[in-house]
């Protein structure tokens, strides 16, 4: 009998000792074994916590598309953790999406499978008995030039178009933001009831060069267990000063750019052709054609150009190979093409050689969206055959 009872203390022992305490992420099938080994360790509620976590981390932590692609990316976001590790990083998902749940609190969102069970059980939250949704839009965060946001708040109706009512569910929500066709953001979150405060859409978060005539689409499904709700709204007007430009290029570099498929000669690097000396030759000095106008000038003719438009006047006044061809240069976007308007405060000069100036310049620049942003500038100039190019620039903060 007491042999008897050692051997099951040792088998109950090694049970227990094969059990993991960490996420094997080997295989799908590891991976929902040690899972459920440290599932099994937990309370009833800190059981429920601990899938909640794996749901956030698995539907919002994870870059991937798919519950297969999902699942194989949460097991390589969680291998080897922990249950506190695991709860600590669903906190920190949820607090960056704006999701009203964290670790500590009781539970809250249903019964939650990361393994793909959607089948409705009798007490299942997310099997909530809806017709269709309905969106609702609104401008949002006026800043006193316009709205630079609009808030996105889906709702889960009946036949008659009023809201239904339910708790403690975990629905999980898409919205998909287009213009003309393109997609331009996604963004998740967790509707648990139908007091859901949606989404809030930046503007700045859209790239002014992407949103055609100042206009969005938007879609937004909502996962139940038995369905997939989808609504989408067509044409929503967008704020174009508080979209996102990119700044004007920063630039402070003189240095030739190379031709990345040329061949180096490594005992003759750079490329030059030596000239046999005249041994009986007096070699002259040569002296460079002193520029007459002030550097100045030719700042304030480029800015006045760019002002204008007249970019091709503009490009031909700089000889700095940071700027590239001249496709580069003007180009609507990253170019100076995107400049609607110039306004100069100020250009002084800083040093001026025979052969170099430094030349600072303070002037408001207004983009084609209506966006001023204010500069203070270094253009670089050197002497070209006796006339200033503007050989560098440099956006001081």
């Amino acid at each position: 009998m007491k042999k008897f009872s050692l051997l099951l203390i040792f088998s109950l022992l090694l049970f227990t000792a094969c059990k993991k305490d960490h996420v094997d992420a080997t295989s799908t099938k590891t991976l929902q074994s040690s899972i459920n080994d440290m599932a099994s360790s937990l309370s009833t509620i800190k059981q429920i916590k601990f899938n909640e976590a794996l749901y956030i981390l698995k539907t919002f932590g994870v870059d991937a598309e798919g519950d297969v692609n999902e699942v194989k990316a949460l097991g390589k976001l969680i291998n080897g953790k922990k249950v506190p590790e695991i709860l600590a990083m669903a906190d920190e998902v949820a607090q960056k999406n704006n999701i009203e749940w964290a670790s500590t609190a009781p539970p809250s969102l249903g019964e939650m499978n990361i393994f793909g069970d959607e089948k409705a059980k009798e007490s299942d939250p997310n099997d909530v008995k809806a017709n269709s949704l309905s969106i609702i839009t609104r401008p949002s965060a006026d800043d006193g030039n316009g709205a630079t946001a609009i808030q996105i708040i889906p709702k889960l109706v009946d036949n008659a178009g009023n809201p239904v009512t339910f708790t403690g569910a975990g629905l999980e929500t898409t919205l998909e933001v287009f213009s003309n066709g393109v997609k331009l953001s996604t963004a998740k979150n967790l509707m648990t009831d139908n007091n859901f405060k949606g989404f809030n859409l930046r503007f700045s978060s859209l790239l002014a060069s992407k949103v055609v005539d100042n206009k969005i689409d938007i879609t937004v499904s909502v996962k139940t267990t038995a369905k997939t709700f989808k609504m989408s709204k067509i044409g929503l007007d967008v704020n174009p000063s508080a979209l996102k430009v990119p700044a004007p290029p920063k630039t402070d570099s003189t240095a030739v750019t190379t031709d990345p498929n040329a061949v180096i000669d490594p005992n003759n690097p750079t490329g030059t052709v030596p000239v046999p000396a005249d041994p009986n030759a007096t070699p002259a000095p040569a002296t460079p054609k002193q520029p007459v106008a002030d550097p100045k000038n030719t700042v304030s003719k480029f800015l006045n150009n760019v002002s204008s438009q007249n970019l091709k006047a503009a490009f031909e006044a700089s000889n700095n190979p940071s700027w590239g061809s001249y496709e580069s240069f003007a180009n609507p976007t990253s170019g100076f093409g995107s400049v609607k308007n110039v306004t100069v405060k100020n250009i002084t000069s800083n040093a001026t050689n025979a052969n170099n100036s430094s030349v600072n310049a303070t002037y408001d620049v207004t983009d084609k969206n209506g966006k001023t942003t204010s500069l203070k500038v270094t253009f670089g100039l050197k002497n070209v055959n006796g006339d200033w190019k503007i050989s560098s620039y440099k956006i001081n903060p």
